[in-house]
C-alpha cells in the first residue's frame, strides 16, 4: 500500500488512482466526502454504533473483534460485487475517517489481492482540513463580479446565459439547491453545510483565478446553509453589475421561474402564511386569494412591491462598487444572451 498526503485539493486532480472509495458508513458519506468518491462501506450505520457501544461498554478489544469480522464479511461482499469487474490494473484510492482501522483493514485486503492500493494519510480529515483552510482562513485569489438586483431580475438566468458565452461563473444557489427566497425551496433538498462547502471548494478549483467570475448576489445565508467566510468577504468587496426591469417583465419571468409553485397549492399557501409577521392579514388573505384563483402575476406583482423590494432597496442602501447598470426591457431569452455577450466581452 502507497499512503498519500494531501497537501491541496489541487492534489487531487493529479493523482494517478481509478477510484476513490471511501469506506466509512452510508451517513457519514452523505453527509460529505472527497469529490467523486464511491462509498463502500466496511461497516453500515448500525454496524458502527453497534461496534462504538461495545467499545465503551465491554472492552477496546472485544470492539476490535466483533468490528473485525464484520469489516470482512463486507468486504467479501464488495469483493462479490463492485470490485468483481475489476481486473489486476485497477488502481484505487481508500480512505475512512482518519485513516485508520477501516480503510487499513479494507486496503490490506485490496493490496493483498493484487490491486496497487493507495492509502489517503489522515483520511477524511485530511480533507476537510483543506476545505477549511481554503474557506475560512484563506483570502481568496478570484476575481469576482456580482450580479445584483431585486428579485424577479432573472440574475440566475442571466448567470446561465453567461456561461454558454463561455464566462466562468460560481453558481451558489445550484451548489446550495435553493434559489435563495423564501419560495426557493419547493422539490429541493438542500446539501449538509460540510458539502455546500465541499461543491464551492470543487468548483472553486476548477477555475482560473486570473479571469471574471460572475456570481450572483446573495445573502449570506441562501435556504440554511452559510456562505463560507473566505466566499463571504470576497462577496462584499466585489464590484457590482446592477440589473433593473420593468415590474411587468419581473412579474412574468417569476410565473415562468416558480411555475413549479402553480401545482402545489397546499405548499404555497404554508409559504405565504410565513409571510405573516411582516405583512397585515388582510394583506397574507389577499394573497391566498390570488394564488387559489390563479391569478400568478398579480401575486407576483404585489410580492414584488410590498415584500420584496422594500427589503431589497434596504439591504441595497448599503452596497457599494457598482461598476455599471442595466435597465433590461423584457427578460426574455434573446435579451437575456445578448447581454451576457456583452458583458462577457466587456468583463472577461
Amino acid at each position: 500500500m502507497t499512503p498519500i498526503v494531501l497537501n491541496s485539493l489541487a492534489d487531487l486532480r493529479n493523482l494517478n488512482v481509478d477510484t476513490i472509495i471511501d469506506v466509512r458508513s452510508p451517513t457519514e458519506y452523505a453527509e460529505d466526502h472527497v469529490s467523486g468518491a464511491i462509498n463502500l462501506p466496511v461497516l453500515d450505520d448500525f454496524e458502527r454504533d453497534e461496534v462504538g457501544t461495545i467499545y465503551k461498554q465491554a472492552s477496546p478489544f472485544s470492539a476490535r473483534k466483533v468490528g473485525g469480522a464484520l469489516v470482512a464479511s463486507n468486504t467479501a461482499a464488495h469483493l462479490q460485487g463492485y470490485l468483481a469487474s475489476k481486473d489486476g490494473s485497477w488502481q484505487p484510492l481508500v480512505y475512512c475517517w482518519r485513516g485508520g482501522q477501516r480503510s487499513n483493514a479494507f486496503a490490506t485486503i485490496l493490496d493483498q489481492v493484487g490491486w496497487r492500493v493507495k492509502l489517503l494519510k489522515g483520511g477524511y480529515q485530511s480533507y476537510r482540513h483543506e476545505i477549511v483552510q481554503m474557506l475560512y482562513k484563506t483570502q481568496l485569489p478570484h476575481r469576482l463580479i456580482l450580479i445584483s438586483g431585486s428579485t424577479g431580475t432573472a440574475k440566475t438566468a442571466l448567470l446561465q446565459q453567461l456561461v454558454a458565452k463561455g464566462a466562468q461563473i460560481l453558481d451558489i444557489e445550484e451548489i446550495a439547491a435553493h434559489r435563495g427566497s423564501l419560495f426557493g425551496s419547493i422539490g429541493m433538498s438542500q446539501p449538509s453545510q460540510k458539502m455546500f462547502e465541499t461543491k464551492i471548494a470543487e468548483t472553486l478549483n476548477t477555475l482560473n483565478p486570473k479571469k471574471i467570475t460572475f456570481v450572483e448576489a446573495e445573502s449570506s445565508k441562501v435556504g440554511e446553509r452559510l456562505i463560507p467566510p473566505s466566499l463571504w468577504a470576497s462577496m462584499l468587496a466585489a464590484p457590482r453589475i446592477q440589473i433593473t426591469a420593468k415590474l411587468e417583465a419581473r412579474s412574468r419571468f417569476l410565473c415562468r421561474a416558480y411555475a413549479n409553485l402553480t401545482l402545489d397549492k397546499i405548499a404555497l399557501g404554508v409559504l405565504l402564511d410565513r409571510l405573516r409577521p411582516y405583512h397585515a392579514r388582510q394583506l397574507i388573505d389577499r394573497w391566498q386569494l390570488l394564488a387559489q384563483t390563479d391569478d400568478w402575476e398579480v401575486l407576483a406583482e404585489e410580492l414584488i412591491t410590498e415584500h420584496y423590494d422594500p427589503r431589497y432597496t434596504k439591504s441595497a442602501s448599503a452596497k457599494k462598487r457598482e461598476v455599471c447598470s442595466l435597465k433590461l426591457l423584457d427578460l426574455e431569452d434573446d435579451t437575456l444572451a445578448k447581454t451576457a455577450a456583452e458583458l462577457h466581452a466587456k468583463f472577461s
